[in-house]
């Protein structure tokens, strides 16, 4: 980064440093800032993710250091490891302006203990969340479903869509960072015992629009979304 502007950034900069199936606090990140004045800003690159609210973010962000610190912005594709790994190694973007960080957070941490990288405030005042939902419908029909032993007592109901033998789980897609942390806990509950197979949706849209049919048809369903989002701000999900 070739200016300090830390004030600034840690307006700018977010991180979503959301855990497992537990709300957390909401994180800023940046670039560690060398030793040059504050008043100089110059080039700053900031992580244009791949999803809707990170995406903003970035334009958010680019918005108030262009027009109110006279910086000369450029957004760079990005996701959360390959960002994450590029800005511990390589020093660039300067800025993430949301990471789930789920299966990056050791090196985070260790990348601001050296001193490469600083959490620089909060973006959510709620701090965000993901998990494994179910559609509420379901659970006002029966409780057991909020919890996990329902859901497992239950598999028959979750139709996987291509092997009639099998129950479905609705995975993230390949190569996002929740396929990672989803399917190590679909591991650790042993979904797979009561008849469970992960499906991939394919994409962040096919996976929203599995759920807004599911909801719209009164089916059942199951599997992994975040919050806060426009899908289950609109559908009532509950968090098994």
């Amino acid at each position: 980064m070739k200016k300090s502007l830390v004030a600034a950034l840690s307006a700018a900069a977010l991180l979503s440093a959301c855990g497992g199936n537990n709300s957390e606090e909401t994180n800023s990140v940046q670039e560690s800032a060398s030793a040059s004045s504050a008043n100089e800003c110059g080039s700053v690159t900031i992580a244009e993710m791949n999803w809707n609210s990170a995406a903003l973010m970035a334009h958010v962000d680019s918005y108030i250091l262009k027009n109110g610190y006279g910086c000369d912005t450029q957004l760079v594709a990005g996701d959360t490891m390959p960002t994450g790994t590029s800005m511990i190694e390589k020093g660039e973007p300067d800025i993430a302006p949301e990471l789930w960080s789920n299966g990056l957070r050791e090196p985070l941490d260790k990348g601001v203990a050296e001193g490469r990288l600083k959490y620089a405030g909060n973006s959510l005042s709620d701090g965000g969340e993901e998990g494994f939902w179910v559609p509420k419908f379901m659970v006002d029909q029966d409780p057991s479903l909020a919890t996990i032993a329902g859901v497992k007592a239950n598999a028959a109901l979750f139709k996987h869509p291509e092997d009639p033998s099998a129950a479905m789980f609705m995975g993230c897609p390949a190569g996002w960072n929740c396929q990672i942390s989803g399917e190590n806990l679909f591991k650790a509950l042993d979904l797979e015992s009561a008849g469970f197979k992960v499906v991939d949706p394919g994409s962040g849209a096919a996976l929203s629009g599995a759920i807004a049919k599911a909801y719209e048809r009164q089916e059942a369903w199951f599997g992994y979304y975040w919050a806060p989002t426009a899908v289950l701000g609109k559908y009532d999900m509950v968090k098994v």
